[in-house]
């Protein structure tokens, strides 16, 4: 949600961000409605002290034995006056808030221009990709070697972009993610939360999801939504809330299944297990001050790439540029790992500063050491990993010419001990 207040004093400058995500200028539409609400509210407040000052009057003729009939007639019709202003002031408000509610975030200065991912700038590359002597098999190909991984009887029970994951593939899946956790609860200070999976219409909204992409939801019977990460569960436990400066940052991490429909993917990825309708992912949230965000944004990141470094998975960092980044960021870090069977670098990890558009959504604020008045915090969100996609890479930079697949060191305490995948028999 965009600041009302900064519209106002910065049509230029709203208008100049709207540009760079591609969109057109509304500062004007958006200040005229703004005009007609704070008019009507001028008009009701008005109209309110006359009706009292004429009901006190009433009260004072009648008391006197006067006539007070034309002030009755007159409290009357400033009801019908008063209703309508209130009216105006409601549907104005509502009509500003539907187009805020419908705006991206702007993004921050330093974010590069572009219309789409190829305008996306590579910060750095950590990791030297291995060299094969055979030719490397993509991750599917893998699995289905050794016997573990299973689309088709995925399909017979879901249909497309699920798995079904057997034996030590299972566990191999259930080993990243507590190695993940540990990382982040015993390293990096995170706290780790279990919340719901399925969440109503005012998360999502606070989170952004809502109301532009209920399309790529999942919305079930009892009207809650399936989460499509664990941004938004941990992100709104905040919603509402004024916290102390003092406890901020909130560092928070969960493993949660994501359900995502993937309208807008048709016929990307339709192959294995790098785009699914539901995968497991360790998320990470920030609850920060102001001041603080940048440096805890820089902080997130390189949490996330700490998974990789201690799996030994070669990756790059990349900053988006404004056609690519999400509805809620202001900035994004993507983090893609090398993935030698597609001969790719693919995203793994994205580490968005939403500086405080969703907090605007929650109402989401904290109180300044020695102030009064509040201010809104800011909030961060990062993969920290998608588990699925992890797999993927330990699958396809681990793998052997005979297709076993090796198990990397930091992994080997949560598979027993084991060193090595071969074929099921």
């Amino acid at each position: 949600m965009h600041d009302i207040k900064f519209i106002r004093e910065n049509p230029a400058v709203f208008d100049a961000g709207l540009a760079r995500r591609g969109l057109d200028p509304l500062s004007a539409r958006i200040v005229e409605i703004d005009q007609r609400r704070r008019a009507a509210q001028t008009e009701f407040q008005a109209l309110q002290a006359r009706r009292n000052e004429a009901s006190r009057q009433i009260g004072m003729v009648k008391k006197q034995g006067g006539d007070a009939t034309p002030l009755m007639d007159e409290v009357a019709l400033l009801k019908d006056r008063i209703a309508a202003a209130e009216a105006e002031d409601k549907g104005a408000g509502e009509e500003i808030d539907r187009l805020l509610m419908s705006l991206p975030n702007l993004p921050a200065a330093e974010v590069p221009d572009g219309r789409d991912e190829t305008a996306n700038v590579e910060l750095r590359r950590v990791g030297q990709p291995r060299a094969f002597d055979f030719a490397p098999l993509e991750h599917d190909a893998i699995g289905d070697k050794l016997g573990l991984m299973d689309f088709t009887a995925a399909a017979k029970l879901s249909g497309a972009r699920f798995v079904v994951l057997k034996g030590q593939l299972a566990r191999l899946e259930r080993a990243l993610a507590a190695f993940m956790l540990d990382l982040h609860t015993g390293d990096n200070g995170y706290t780790e939360i279990n919340p719901p999976f399925m969440v109503r219409d005012e998360a999502l909204y606070g989170t952004g999801q809502l109301p532009k992409f209920g399309e790529d939801l999942f919305r079930v019977n009892t009207g809650h939504w399936l989460i499509p990460t664990a941004e938004v569960p941990l992100t709104n436990l905040v919603n509402g809330d004024i916290l102390d400066q003092a406890a901020l940052p909130l560092r928070m991490t969960a493993l949660t299944p994501c359900f995502r429909s993937e309208a807008g993917a048709a016929g990307k990825d339709t192959r294995g297990m790098i785009r699914q309708h539901q995968f497991s992912k360790v998320e990470l949230v920030s609850i920060a001050h102001p001041d603080e965000s940048e440096a805890e944004h820089q902080r997130m990141t390189a949490c996330a790439e700490g998974v990789l470094q201690r799996l030994g998975l070669p990756y790059r960092v990349i900053v988006l540029c404004t056609g690519d980044m999400g509805f809620s960021a202001q900035k994004t870090y993507d983090i893609e790992v090398w993935l030698p069977g597609q001969n790719a670098y693919r995203e793994i990890s994205s580490c968005s500063n939403c500086g405080d558009f969703q907090a605007r959504r929650m109402n989401a604020r904290f109180r300044p050491a020695g102030e009064k008045a509040t201010r809104f915090v800011h909030t961060l969100n990062g993969s920290g990993l998608a588990v699925g996609r992890t797999l993927v890479a330990v699958l396809e930079n681990y793998q052997q010419a005979d297709g076993s697949v090796i198990v990397p060191d930091a992994l080997r305490p949560y598979m027993g001990g084991h060193s090595l995948i071969t074929a099921h028999v």
